[in-house]
């Protein structure tokens, strides 16, 4: 007999293909479903990969036009930016794939949601407050923070043997030392040799910008029309065309901001579980509309109206990151030239590698985030259930 229907964010990966067929393992019909961010994926391949696990249903979601008006959007128009460097990429992302997650999981009747987030970072944190708020009635099953299966997965390798012993499909081609995260925003590295912060970042890890050594020697001149602090229009002037579609102009952004090697960050940030971790970031299309939009507000806002709004910046930067999208407190010339960190170490570091890594477990149990997670849904679950988002009748 089924324990119930689960609705797993699917990615077509190994990590998020095994939690698959252990769900099923488990008693539960599993219906997978991957959202359509702007990542490079063959999404037919991944739909005919979990219908032969044995998914009950596959749903496959292009949500590239509302990820760009619902999610970019609203951090170009507050200037987000997460510890003064990160523009939040992955943070935003995370509550637009929960959004439908949570919309399909209610539409087919599934009381549970799943996720391949590990049990050490932010995305476990960002997926399960937005499901909470959106439905606050919905039981999560995070894998990685299941002691039965970490302990049984404790790495690629055991993965790997789980795969082939279960007829998944495993990668025939070796695998980049470092994991990767890609969306329309940005891509993020993070993990494997990237987790010693003083090792450099390899010259072929990028594939949103070019190195900037080889960018070409003419810059690329932008218009860039804001209205209520949001692009409406875009014009190459060097080519004479225009863009004027949400989609369509940041997709224009990136490929000019990609093209002079623009929005390459190196960065050690505060994770809100409490440890820093290493990551890199490339974010071309966002990091010009961040420097436009600054400029554009400095020419035209009163200085007191704009310092008050750097303050609430902070602030939103900083819900965003946390996973608080949906807290109501929420609902309120392109050429060469950067600076490249290539590593960092000091005598006095808060960084510790054992405790952040994602291939060993140290000290940190995982289970704890489950506690910490659940506490921070609290007033999440309850504002959203008197504003009408939950099913249950009282």
């Amino acid at each position: 007999m089924s324990k119930g229907t689960v609705v797993l964010a699917y990615s077509g990966g190994l990590d998020t293909s095994c939690i698959l067929v252990w769900l099923k393992e488990q008693g539960y019909d599993v219906i997978t479903y991957l959202a359509n961010i702007g990542q490079d994926e063959d999404f037919e391949a991944a739909r005919k990969k979990a219908e032969s696990l044995g998914a009950k249903k596959v749903f496959i979601e292009d949500l590239r036009a509302e990820f760009v008006e619902d999610f970019i959007w609203p951090a170009v128009q507050a200037n987000a930016v997460y510890e003064d460097r990160y523009l939040l990429g992955t943070a935003i992302a995370r509550p637009c794939i929960a959004r439908r997650q949570v919309e399909i999981a209610r539409r087919e009747g599934a009381q549970f949601v799943s996720h391949g987030a590990t049990g050490k970072g932010n995305d476990q944190i960002r997926f399960e407050l937005t499901n909470y708020a959106l439905y606050p009635e919905v039981k999560i099953i995070a894998p990685w923070r299941i002691p039965e299966f970490y302990n049984r997965f404790r790495g690629r390798t055991d993965l790997m043997e789980y795969a082939e012993k279960h007829g998944i499909p495993v990668p025939v081609t070796p695998r980049a030392p470092w994991s990767m995260d890609a969306n329309l925003m940005h891509i993020s590295y993070e993990s494997g040799i990237l987790e010693n912060p003083m090792n450099p970042a390899p010259h072929d890890l990028y594939l949103m910008t070019k190195n900037p050594q080889d960018s070409p020697n003419t810059p690329d001149v932008l218009e860039i029309q804001f209205r209520n602090g949001v692009p409406v229009k875009v014009t190459n002037v060097n080519e004479g065309t225009s863009k004027d579609i949400p989609l369509e102009i940041f997709s224009l952004l990136n490929e000019i901001g990609g093209k002079h090697g623009v929005g390459r960050i190196d960065i050690v940030e505060n994770r809100f579980i409490g440890m820093k971790s290493r990551g890199i970031y490339e974010t071309p299309g966002g990091t010009i509309l961040l420097q436009a939009h600054l400029d554009i507000e400095t020419f035209t806002m009163d200085k007191e109206v704009r310092r008050i709004k750097q303050g609430l910046g902070i602030k939103f930067s900083e819900l965003v990151y946390n996973g608080f999208w949906y807290s109501p407190e929420l609902r309120l010339s392109v050429f060469k030239g950067q600076v490249y960190i290539l590593g960092r170490e000091s005598p006095k570091s808060l960084y510790n590698e054992e405790l952040v890594s994602m291939d060993v477990q140290g000290d940190y149990d995982p289970c704890d985030a489950s506690g910490f997670i659940r506490i921070n849904a609290v007033r999440l679950r309850e504002h959203h259930r008197l504003q009408g988002f939950s099913s249950t009748k009282k």
